[in-house]
């Protein structure tokens, strides 16, 4: 599907500068445009692709003033990031759509499926699962027995969705991910032996959530583990019994966050954090990459290294730590002075 720059600039609300009827038919980073293709610029680390880019087209922002000629038609908005987010969204939808049932499918008698739904081979739906409408069930997806699941879901292939879990709308889980195995509950006997807790309770996902490949969220000990709306979780990562996600949270991969924690609403993790159980972490807390959290953390609070301190804290001791070996040169040599100080008396 071909689109002109006007056409772009419209559905944009941006303006043309240069060519409003060039035209583009794919996508592509600016340092890897070629002709008919449309990228964009929003980092001023990138500018000097656009001198050179073969993209046809180039969306930047308003604010953007090149320093040297360019040959690609631009498209000046707002905001050059969100708006390229938006073609992609369009140029997703307008790709062709799986539909229907494979005979290859197992699904239970009892299993409801809602009106549109595609259903790929080997798929297994079990007894009493409700699945909304539009749903995409890909191939090797395993929807245990009393799932619910709403409409406009995705679940990837090899997906694995335990029992009496509940999924909200317009969810994504990608491919391998495992919502509702048992959580990590083991008691010590006389024996010297760890016994199995057994876990009764359930996964609820709202709706929004992005879950994505080989990620791991447990059933609730009892009661439920909630990844509440509009959470998003990067690959690999693994999210404990009971634990409570806060709308808009984000984490990227490997973050791992065990039995029980709180985590707020909008906060930020980056990779590899890891969180402690049984705490709690406010509202739009920011956690570095590697954190390790071990105690509770208030709202709004920047948290980095391992264990985690406040950025401000964080700062003044990675800059000592980073002088660690001048300032033990520093000591040896005012140790040798004090010893020669000490044998003159």
């Amino acid at each position: 599907m071909e689109f002109t720059a006007e056409m772009i600039a419209a559905f944009l609300s941006g303006e043309v500068v240069g060519d409003k009827d060039i035209k583009v038919w794919t996508i592509a980073k600016i340092e890897e445009g070629t002709p008919g293709s449309l990228s964009f610029l929003s980092n001023a680390k990138y500018e000097h692709y656009i001198y050179d880019t073969k993209a046809s087209i180039v969306i930047v922002n308003n604010s953007f003033e090149p320093s040297a000629p360019i040959s690609a038609t631009q498209i000046k908005v707002e905001d050059a990031y969100s708006c390229f987010a938006k073609l992609l969204e369009l140029y997703a939808a307008n790709k062709a759509q799986k539909k229907g049932v494979s005979d290859k499918a197992a699904i239970s008698d009892s299993a409801t499926l809602g009106e549109g739904c595609y259903v790929g081979e080997f798929a297994v739906i079990g007894d009493n699962v409700k699945i909304g409408e539009n749903c995409k069930i890909y191939p090797q997806v395993f929807i245990d027995d009393n799932a619910v699941i709403g409409d406009n879901v995705t679940l990837y292939s090899g997906v694995k969705i335990y029992d009496d879990t509940n999924i909200g709308n317009r969810v994504i889980i990608h491919a391998g991910s495992v919502i509702g195995a048992d959580g990590f509950g083991f008691a010590p006997n006389e024996k010297g032996e760890f016994s199995k807790i057994p876990q009764i309770g359930n996964v609820v996902i709202e709706d929004d959530v992005e879950i994505g490949a080989n990620t791991c969220v447990d059933r609730a000990t009892v009661g439920s583990t909630f990844i509440r709306k509009g959470v998003k979780l990067d690959n690999q990562i693994q999210i404990g019994h009971n634990v409570v996600i806060g709308e808009n949270t984000v984490c990227a991969a490997q973050v791992g966050i065990a039995g029980s924690t709180k985590v707020g609403a909008n906060c930020m993790m980056g990779g590899q954090v890891g969180i402690a159980g049984h705490i709690n972490i406010g509202d739009k807390v920011q956690l570095g990459s590697k954190a390790g959290i071990s105690n509770n953390i208030p709202d709004g609070e920047v948290h980095m290294g391992y264990p985690s301190l406040p950025i401000s804290k964080f700062s003044r001791s990675n800059a000592v730590y980073r002088n660690l070996p001048n300032l033990s040169a520093e000591v040896h040599k005012l140790k040798k002075e004090l010893e020669k100080i000490k044998e003159g008396k």
